[in-house]
Formats: C-alpha cells, structure tokens, sequence
C-alpha cells in the first residue's frame, strides 16, 4: 500500500543528524540499490582468463560472439526464413563430429535459442516453429554479414562521467558548479588514466570535440583490455557563466550510462540528486590521505533497480590503496556496470527493438545475394553489375541445354562408348548434400525438377557447361563442387 510506505530519510535530514556520514544513500523514494560489500555475487563469464593483471574480470555477453567462437570458418549451413509467427529467421546449423549432434543458433529478434538435434526437428529450437520453410543461404560473405549482426552490441569503446563532489555539496547545481581541481582530484584523475589535449586528437572522443575546442581543451583518456574509455570530467568541460544548470557539462555527463563521484571529504551522495534519464549507475570513490605514500580509496556502488549485481564485488572492507591493482579494479568495475545497465528494462527494450530493425535488414541482405547466386528475379542490368558479366547465376550455369545429355564412358584400356541418358535418369539425382564453407554452399546433386528457393516455381531446364568467365562466382563455385562416387574403372563427363 502506498499510504503505508515509509520514505527513506532526505539528504538533508542525514546531514542534520551529524557525522560520521555514510558515503551514499538511497533516494527517498528508492528505485536504487546500494551494493553490499558483506554480500556473495555470482561471477559471471568472462571473456579474459583470470590471470590477467590482479584476476578482476570483464564480464562479458558470450551468446553475442557464439556464431564466431563456433561457425565461422568452419562447415556449417546457414538459413533464412521469411516472415514467420517469430518474424524473420536465420538458422545456422553445424555438425559436431566428435559427439555426432548438431549445434544450431536461431537468431530472432528477441535473443538466441541454442538446440542440439536434427535439423528436420528445428520445432525444437522453438515449440511453435512447425512447417517453417528454411532457404538455405548461397552467398560466399554471408558469414561476414552475420558476424557483424550478431555483435552490433559488443562493445569496445566506452564514456564515463567523473564528478567532483566537495564537502556539503547536495544538489545537481552545485556539483556542476565546481571548476577548481585539487591535488587530491589531480592525482586520482592520474590513476583512470592520461591527460590528453582534445585538439586533433585520434583515439575515441566519446563525443568530445577534437576540431574547434567547444568542449574543452583537455580530457582523461585510456586503453584498457583493449577496451577505449574516454573520462567526462566535470571539472574540465567548458563552464558557463550565468547558467545555474551548467548544461555544457549536463549534456555530457547526464548522457553516460555511468558516472564516477569523487569525494574528497564525507558528504552523502544519493543517486537522483543529477536528474538524468540515461544515469543508471554511480561508483563513489572517497580519498583518505590524498597526496601521500599512504592514500586509500572508499568505495561504494549504487544503482537502479532492475540493474543485475555486476563484478569485481566489493572487498570488506571496501577500501584500497592507491596503486595499479586499485586502477584495474575500478576500470573493470566501470566496465561490467555499463554492460550490466544495458540488462535493465529501458535498455533492453531499445536493445530489442534494434535487434530486430537490424535482423530484417540482415535476412534481406541474404535474400538478395542467394537471389543474385541463383540469378533468380533479377534483370540483366543488375547481375552484370553484380558479377561483371551477364551469366544469369548458379542456376543458369547448370541448365543443360538439350532434353538428352550424352555422356561418355570410358573403361581401362577400351574404346569409349557414347551413350543416350534420358531427362528421367536425372529426375533420380537428388538436392540432398550441402556443404558450407565461408558462406557458401557446395552443390553435389541437383533433383531436376527442383522448386526455385525463393517463388516456389519449377526451374527451367538445366544444362552443364564450361564457365566463359573462369572468375566469376560460379566458376568458383563449381571448382568446389564434388562430383559423385563412381566405380574407379569408369570416367563420366558431361
């Protein structure tokens, strides 16, 4: 009931009570939660092995890289389904030959479904997903295209705020009113990372202005784990005079993910003193003897609900001296708690929505190459621009010309012996081997009266023939065919 809710005490009333204060608190009305450095978190998985540095670790998204740890390179198939009850549909299906199964990736809008079965039972991936028509995929870079869709979200550039809170400091407007930098900020600035002029500068802006100095002259920057951070420092964005807001600043800092508050002397931080719409999570740093062989840093964490628990925990007590292990653990905390704010409902909401723009645009793109591949509903104008010359694709490399194709047989050591085979022997060779191989497929048998991938209409006539254009994509392709087993005293040639 809400009438029985008791709010959580204001900031003010906190400073009344007098010290010692703790270093943050909740909002009167919660909606944040403070991490607890008694608690156990769970360790999620991590992309980098524990011995690396201190063993604080990079929690990582492994479904976003599963199609390049698993398929790419290697034999595999890849599918499209169009316009199913899910949307639109990419299968990839590998064979594990050491355990004789088979690993498929469904790739939907939503997220990834992982099964190991027949493809002939792909309603497993999904319960609903009966009678759906699976295209196979023929197009030599669609192992690329899916690559770059499968880890549009991971990330390797990234934004941190950095504020400096003074003691006494309770509002938005004092906080971004601060200008002067201390010793004390100086040295903790020196630990995430190096001072960098702004001017023509190369690595990762995070939305600076390098050309005409509008943001400042100088900012933090780093190179961690091969992840790019570039630090908001509040103290260093331009400051306005006559602007109570400072929306210079704001602008910057109340568009990252997650904020660092530096405090050099105890004040309570709550989390909704700096009104932001994207601030999911803050990371308090309070020095202890600044400037000194004996410097240690308090640290506490806050953040939304709905944000997952995110790593290295906090050590109780939650305190560190000042040095590199220090600077890893902070920067890998910075990085798991961006990544762990993507998991709450707002972000993931856009994240879905995304997904799926870019999902439609992936199947398209397949579509269109298998169509090219099998110069199916296309014009002269565009496979020529899309080959270089006017073949009309996989399908009409193949067509026979005539109703009879006459094939030669040739024993040890006889005359050949020409004969007649009638279109109804080649009804009986079946499209039943594909093999992948970086994308594209290789062709063993075709059934004769095959149904186009895509209109569902008969093929027209197929013939076999030498390639005028031993380039192209379909002399490449048939290079890679394989021919069927015959008995090693017969030689067929079409």
């Amino acid at each position: 009931m809400e009438d029985d809710y008791i709010p959580y005490p204001r900031i003010e009333e906190v400073l009344e009570r007098g010290g010692p204060y703790p270093q943050v608190i909740l909002p009167e009305f919660g909606g944040y939660w403070i991490e607890d450095p008694d608690a156990l978190v769970p360790t999620p998985p991590s992309q980098y092995p524990s011995q690396l540095g201190y063993g604080y670790r990079l929690e990582s998204n492994d479904a976003a890289r599963a199609y390049r740890k698993h398929f790419l390179g290697k034999d595999h198939l890849n599918f499209y389904c169009t316009a199913s009850c899910h949307g639109n549909l990419i299968l990839s299906v590998k064979h594990e030959e050491l355990c004789t199964v088979y690993v498929h990736i469904f790739l939907t809008k939503c997220c990834v479904f992982r099964c190991v079965h027949n493809l002939l039972c792909v309603q497993l991936l999904c319960e609903d997903a009966v009678g759906l028509r699976f295209t196979p995929v023929l197009y030599p870079k669609a192992s690329q295209l899916i690559v770059s869709y499968d880890e549009h979200e991971v990330n390797t550039t990234f934004k941190f705020g950095v504020i400096y809170q003074r003691f006494g400091q309770v509002s938005e407007e004092e906080l971004f009113r601060n200008s002067e930098e201390t010793p004390a900020f100086t040295e903790f600035l020196s630990l995430l990372g190096e001072t960098v002029d702004l001017q023509d500068f190369k690595g990762f802006r995070g939305g600076l202005d390098v050309c005409h100095g509008q943001t400042g002259s100088q900012s933090v920057y780093t190179d961690y784990r091969e992840q790019e951070i570039m630090f908001h420092i509040s103290t260093k964005l331009p400051y306005t005079e006559g602007d109570r807001q400072q929306l210079q600043r704001k602008r910057h800092i109340g568009n990252d993910i997650v904020g660092v508050v530096f405090q050099e002397e105890a004040t309570p931080f709550v989390a909704d003193m700096i009104a932001s719409n994207f601030l999911h999570a803050f990371i308090l740093v309070q020095v202890d003897n600044p400037c000194t062989q004996q410097t240690t840093y308090k640290v506490s964490v806050t953040a939304r609900e709905g944000v997952p628990s995110f790593g290295p925990p906090l050590p109780s007590p939650a305190v560190f001296k000042k040095g590199p292990e220090f600077r890893e653990y902070l920067l890998t905390k910075l990085i798991n708690a961006e990544n762990a704010c993507y998991k709450s409902d707002r972000f993931a909401r856009l994240e879905e929505r995304t997904r799926a723009a870019l999902l439609d645009g992936l199947h398209d793109e397949l579509h269109r190459h298998t169509q090219r591949m099998l110069g199916v509903g296309i014009g002269p104008e565009e496979e020529r621009a899309e080959n270089g010359h006017g073949h009309g694709g996989l399908l009409e490399s193949i067509k026979v010309r005539h109703t009879h194709t006459q094939l030669s047989l040739s024993f040890h050591g006889s005359l050949a012996k020409e004969t007649l085979v009638s279109m109804g022997l080649l009804k009986q060779l079946r499209y039943k081997d594909l093999v992948h191989d970086s994308g594209a497929f290789v062709l063993y048998s075709l059934h004769s009266d095959q149904r186009s991938f895509d209109t569902g209409h008969p093929t027209q006539e197929v013939r076999s023939e030498t390639l005028s254009n031993p380039s192209s994509p379909e002399a490449s392709l048939k290079e890679r065919c394989v021919s069927p087993k015959l008995d090693p005293s017969l030689s067929l040639s079409l």
